[in-house]
């Protein structure tokens, strides 16, 4: 059996973008990557982001958001950052690990005009689809080309 790919998922906070390529990456490539999320930052996790991978089937109620001084020791092969601003204050890895940038909007920022949760809601849901359509393309999209 072949050893699963080390792959850290990044973003600001650590609190939707990354955790929801956390749960899909585990619940659709978990055979072939064993993956984690982190933030440059901790924001705590953003119950909108909850509530739209359980429509989906996929819980990550219980992922806490934490920053990559909690993983520390931990060595990955990739990192992806989710978002502009963890790409460009990406902590230092080492040598082996290889940093690509996937971006993906902000569902929180999309959606501050918002009214009410149900106006809400399809902006995270948008940015939960395009990370599921990159997370299918794992771990291929990791190579370099």
């Amino acid at each position: 059996m072949k050893t699963p790919i080390r792959l850290l998922f990044l973003c600001t906070g650590n609190s939707c973008r990354s955790q929801m390529a956390e749960g899909l990456c585990r619940a659709l490539r978990g055979e072939l990557i064993d993956c984690a999320s982190a933030g440059t930052e901790q924001h705590g996790l953003n119950p909108l982001a909850v509530q739209v991978m359980a429509e989906i089937g996929i819980d990550i109620s219980r992922h806490h958001s934490k920053t990559t001084r909690e993983l520390e020791g931990q060595v990955f092969d990739y990192v992806v950052t989710v978002c502009g601003h963890a790409h460009e204050h990406c902590p230092i890895f080492p040598a082996r690990t290889r940093v690509l940038h996937v971006g993906f909007d902000d569902p929180p920022k999309l959606a501050q005009d918002a009214a009410t949760e149900a106006e809400a809601l399809p902006h995270y849901r948008r940015v939960r689809d395009e990370i599921k359509a990159f997370i299918e393309t794992l771990p291929e999209a990791l190579q370099p080309t």
